[in-house]
Protein backbone atom coordinates (compact mmCIF):
# COMPACT_ATOMS: atom_id res chain seq x y z
CA UNK A 1 0.00 0.00 0.00
CA UNK A 2 3.07 2.36 -0.84
CA UNK A 3 1.51 5.82 -1.85
CA UNK A 4 3.37 8.97 -2.84
CA UNK A 5 2.09 12.44 -3.91
CA UNK A 6 4.40 15.17 -5.37
CA UNK A 7 3.76 18.20 -6.85
CA UNK A 8 7.24 19.75 -8.24
CA UNK A 9 6.94 23.19 -10.48
CA UNK A 10 9.63 22.36 -13.55
CA UNK A 11 10.80 24.79 -15.55
CA UNK A 12 9.69 23.22 -19.38
CA UNK A 13 6.61 23.18 -21.12
CA UNK A 14 3.51 20.68 -20.37
CA UNK A 15 3.91 19.66 -24.00
CA UNK A 16 7.61 18.55 -23.73
CA UNK A 17 6.81 17.12 -20.38
CA UNK A 18 3.96 15.25 -21.61
CA UNK A 19 6.05 13.63 -24.71
CA UNK A 20 8.62 12.58 -21.87
CA UNK A 21 6.64 10.71 -19.67
CA UNK A 22 4.46 9.44 -22.44
CA UNK A 23 7.77 7.87 -24.06
CA UNK A 24 7.02 4.87 -22.23
CA UNK A 25 9.68 3.10 -24.77
CA UNK A 26 12.71 5.03 -23.73
CA UNK A 27 12.11 4.58 -19.78
CA UNK A 28 14.93 1.60 -19.53
CA UNK A 29 17.84 4.63 -20.93
CA UNK A 30 16.99 6.82 -18.18
CA UNK A 31 15.20 5.32 -15.45
CA UNK A 32 16.84 3.72 -12.50
CA UNK A 33 15.02 -0.07 -12.43
CA UNK A 34 13.63 -0.07 -15.78
CA UNK A 35 14.95 -2.78 -17.49
CA UNK A 36 12.91 -3.27 -20.25
CA UNK A 37 9.81 -1.48 -22.00
CA UNK A 38 7.94 -2.98 -24.85
CA UNK A 39 4.91 -0.69 -26.01
CA UNK A 40 2.45 -3.77 -27.78
CA UNK A 41 -0.07 -1.21 -29.24
CA UNK A 42 -0.36 2.60 -29.11
CA UNK A 43 -2.93 5.28 -30.46
CA UNK A 44 -3.17 9.24 -29.89
CA UNK A 45 -5.17 8.63 -26.60
CA UNK A 46 -3.15 5.11 -25.44
CA UNK A 47 -0.72 2.87 -25.11
CA UNK A 48 -0.17 -0.72 -23.83
CA UNK A 49 3.06 -1.44 -22.60
CA UNK A 50 5.07 -3.96 -20.94
CA UNK A 51 7.52 -2.92 -18.25
CA UNK A 52 10.42 -4.94 -16.15
CA UNK A 53 11.67 -3.62 -13.34
CA UNK A 54 14.74 -5.14 -10.99
CA UNK A 55 16.21 -4.14 -7.86
CA UNK A 56 18.35 -5.67 -6.15
CA UNK A 57 17.56 -9.69 -6.15
CA UNK A 58 14.22 -8.59 -7.38
CA UNK A 59 12.75 -8.84 -11.02
CA UNK A 60 9.43 -8.28 -12.04
CA UNK A 61 7.30 -7.35 -15.22
CA UNK A 62 3.99 -6.05 -15.65
CA UNK A 63 0.91 -4.66 -18.24
CA UNK A 64 -0.20 -1.25 -18.15
CA UNK A 65 -3.07 0.54 -20.34
CA UNK A 66 -1.64 4.12 -20.57
CA UNK A 67 -4.25 6.80 -21.24
CA UNK A 68 -2.64 9.67 -22.78
CA UNK A 69 -4.63 13.12 -22.43
CA UNK A 70 -2.62 15.45 -23.94
CA UNK A 71 -1.08 17.93 -22.60
CA UNK A 72 -2.45 17.72 -19.50
CA UNK A 73 -2.39 13.86 -17.95
CA UNK A 74 -1.19 10.75 -18.13
CA UNK A 75 -3.07 7.80 -16.40
CA UNK A 76 -1.33 4.47 -15.61
CA UNK A 77 -4.21 1.58 -15.38
CA UNK A 78 -2.17 -1.92 -13.90
CA UNK A 79 -3.65 -4.89 -16.26
CA UNK A 80 -1.74 -8.02 -15.13
CA UNK A 81 1.27 -8.97 -13.16
CA UNK A 82 3.11 -8.73 -9.63
CA UNK A 83 0.48 -6.29 -8.05
CA UNK A 84 -3.11 -6.76 -6.89
CA UNK A 85 -3.25 -2.89 -8.01
CA UNK A 86 -1.35 0.06 -9.54
CA UNK A 87 -2.50 3.81 -9.92
CA UNK A 88 -0.38 6.10 -11.41
CA UNK A 89 -1.01 9.97 -12.71
CA UNK A 90 1.08 12.77 -14.49
CA UNK A 91 -0.84 15.93 -14.19
CA UNK A 92 0.85 18.71 -16.30
CA UNK A 93 -0.25 22.25 -15.55
CA UNK A 94 1.02 25.42 -17.26
CA UNK A 95 2.57 27.99 -15.18
CA UNK A 96 4.74 31.18 -16.22
CA UNK A 97 7.61 29.37 -15.13
CA UNK A 98 7.00 26.17 -16.85
CA UNK A 99 4.83 23.73 -15.48
CA UNK A 100 3.64 22.62 -12.28
CA UNK A 101 3.83 18.40 -12.10
CA UNK A 102 1.67 16.84 -9.56
CA UNK A 103 2.27 12.81 -9.30
CA UNK A 104 0.86 10.53 -7.94
CA UNK A 105 1.88 7.09 -7.48
CA UNK A 106 -0.12 3.79 -5.11
CA UNK A 107 0.35 0.12 -5.64
CA UNK A 108 -0.10 -2.62 -3.56
CA UNK A 109 2.46 -5.96 -4.72
CA UNK A 110 0.40 -9.69 -4.51
CA UNK A 111 3.72 -10.89 -3.08
CA UNK A 112 4.27 -9.78 0.97
CA UNK A 113 8.22 -10.29 0.25
CA UNK A 114 8.02 -8.32 -2.59
CA UNK A 115 5.76 -5.63 -0.61
CA UNK A 116 8.10 -5.77 2.08
CA UNK A 117 11.28 -5.25 0.39
CA UNK A 118 10.22 -2.13 -1.76
CA UNK A 119 8.62 -0.75 1.40
CA UNK A 120 11.88 -0.35 2.97
CA UNK A 121 13.13 2.38 -0.27
CA UNK A 122 10.09 3.24 -1.64
CA UNK A 123 9.99 6.88 -0.98
CA UNK A 124 13.56 7.33 -2.03
CA UNK A 125 13.47 5.28 -5.30
CA UNK A 126 10.03 7.61 -6.26
CA UNK A 127 12.16 10.52 -5.59
CA UNK A 128 14.89 9.41 -7.70
CA UNK A 129 12.43 8.26 -10.43
CA UNK A 130 10.97 11.85 -10.52
CA UNK A 131 14.24 13.66 -10.48
CA UNK A 132 15.48 10.62 -13.35
CA UNK A 133 12.47 12.24 -15.53
CA UNK A 134 13.48 16.14 -14.79
CA UNK A 135 17.03 15.19 -15.81
CA UNK A 136 16.15 13.24 -18.82
CA UNK A 137 14.28 16.22 -19.92
CA UNK A 138 17.32 18.77 -19.58
CA UNK A 139 19.39 15.72 -21.60
CA UNK A 140 16.23 15.54 -24.41
CA UNK A 141 15.57 19.53 -24.32
CA UNK A 142 18.55 21.73 -22.65
CA UNK A 143 18.34 24.26 -20.27
CA UNK A 144 14.91 26.51 -21.22
CA UNK A 145 15.13 30.40 -21.63
CA UNK A 146 12.21 32.03 -19.78
CA UNK A 147 11.20 33.22 -23.29
CA UNK A 148 10.87 29.61 -24.66
CA UNK A 149 8.70 28.43 -21.64
CA UNK A 150 6.18 31.21 -22.17
CA UNK A 151 6.19 30.74 -25.84
CA UNK A 152 6.01 26.56 -25.28
CA UNK A 153 3.20 27.37 -22.60
CA UNK A 154 0.87 29.42 -24.86
CA UNK A 155 1.47 26.57 -28.04
CA UNK A 156 -1.27 24.66 -29.06
CA UNK A 157 -1.28 21.63 -30.56
CA UNK A 158 -1.43 21.86 -34.45
CA UNK A 159 -3.89 19.66 -36.40
CA UNK A 160 -4.26 18.89 -39.64
CA UNK A 161 -7.81 18.57 -41.53
CA UNK A 162 -8.54 17.91 -45.10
Amino acid sequence: MPTHAEQRLIAYSPEQLFDLVADVGKYPQFLPWCVRSVVKSQSEHELVADLTVGFGPFRESFTSRVSLERPSRIRVRYEKGPFRYLNNVWTFTPDPRGCRVDFFVDFEFRSRLLQNAIGVVFNEGVRLMVSAFIKRARDMYGRPTTQEIQQNSRATPRTDHG
